[in-house]
């Protein structure tokens, strides 16, 4: 099967340093954190509030990985 601009991988990386977490700001009070490696954007008030939400999801993301290896 060919790749096309609307297939979406995940990451499967169990590497934190493999994650990239994006912060954008517009607005006065408005923030968003955006992973690439996982196609995951999380909005909220403050940048360390959106920073620290995407690094526990990442973090949940490579324990499931992790567990799911365990399991194989």
């Amino acid at each position: 099967m060919e790749n096309t601009a609307t297939d979406i991988k995940i990451c499967t990386s169990i590497n934190p340093m493999d994650y990239d977490i994006l912060i954008r700001k517009w607005g006065l009070d408005n923030y968003a954190s955006y992973c690439p490696q996982m196609n995951l954007i999380l909005h909220g008030d403050e940048h360390e509030q959106v920073e620290n939400a995407m690094a526990m999801k990442i973090e949940e993301h490579i324990l499931v990985l992790q567990s799911s290896n365990s399991l194989n």
